[in-house]
């Protein structure tokens, strides 16, 4: 579904600025894999999830989703392919619309533009038993603002927008990192229904170790701009925070410095 070959980026380069973010990425995503992405401040994390999304041309490599070449697309070429959840709980929606109304435009998302009743009642049907899957009461306040919904309840509501009309990929940019604790369980656990429901080929970038090993299918490490690590089946299953922390010394011959996610 997707394919990532010798992917290379760099900022401001040739300056005292310059920063080498991705180094020769290759990472191949079969349909339906649930991949967990986690690695250091400055690994490449987002960079790469920015590189799928077409957020900037890549300097060196080729990007495949679906078996379609779209390396030189910008992202608004793309969105029909992807669904994306950012950090920041306030993005991804429009907080003066109604929350009928905000799924309402993701629902047309990639669709023509005509003159019609702006939701209809089999939309608002299809709405409400999505928003109940989530298990948040959303679908009893579909009239509701969305700014008047905390971030938890914003993030999940994003969450479903992104994946209202089925993604080609799924890109979670640490998605859980702005709420609390309890808050980013529930957004957590609604992630995992959505994915499974529909079989959603899902990239996650999460700082918290735990979270890594417990959710999806597969487990990536990023180190220096590469892929140092990739776990799967039952080698994931039996992971832990211990296990992870000694392969990823074994292979980049040093320490993981990111206390956020040995914190986590």
């Amino acid at each position: 579904m997707l394919e990532l070959k010798n992917i290379h980026k760099t900022f401001n380069p040739g300056t005292i600025n310059e920063k080498v973010a991705l180094n020769g990425v290759d990472l191949k995503v079969e349909e339906g894999d649930f991949i967990t992405v986690i690695g250091g401040n400055g690994a490449g994390k987002s960079t790469m999830l920015n590189a799928v999304a077409g957020v900037w041309p890549v300097d060196e490599g080729s990007i495949e989703i679906d078996g379609n070449d779209v390396t030189g697309l910008p992202d608004y070429k793309r969105a029909n392919l992807i669904g994306r959840v950012f950090q920041d709980p306030m993005t991804g929606t429009a907080a003066t619309m109604e929350i009928e109304e905000n799924l309402a435009l993701a629902y047309r998302r990639g669709k023509k533009r005509t003159l019609r009743w702006g939701i209809t009642h089999k939309e608002k049907q299809l709405f409400r038993e999505k928003l109940e899957i989530l298990q948040l009461g959303l679908e009893d306040r579909m009239t509701a603002k969305v700014g008047l919904l905390s971030g938890g309840q914003r993030q999940a509501l994003t969450l479903l927008m992104a994946t209202l009309v089925k993604p080609k990929i799924l890109l979670l940019d640490e998605h859980t990192a702005a709420l609390d604790p309890k808050t980013a369980e529930k957004v957590l656990t609604a992630t995992e229904k959505v994915v499974q429901k529909d079989n959603l080929t899902t990239l996650m970038i999460t700082h918290n170790m735990k979270d890594a090993i417990t959710h999806g299918n597969r487990l990536i490490m990023m180190n220096e701009g590469r892929v140092i690590l990739d776990i799967k089946g039952e080698e994931k299953k039996n992971l832990t925070v211990e296990d992870l922390l000694h392969q990823f010394s074994v292979t980049s011959g040093e320490e993981f410095a990111s206390d956020k996610a040995l914190l986590g």
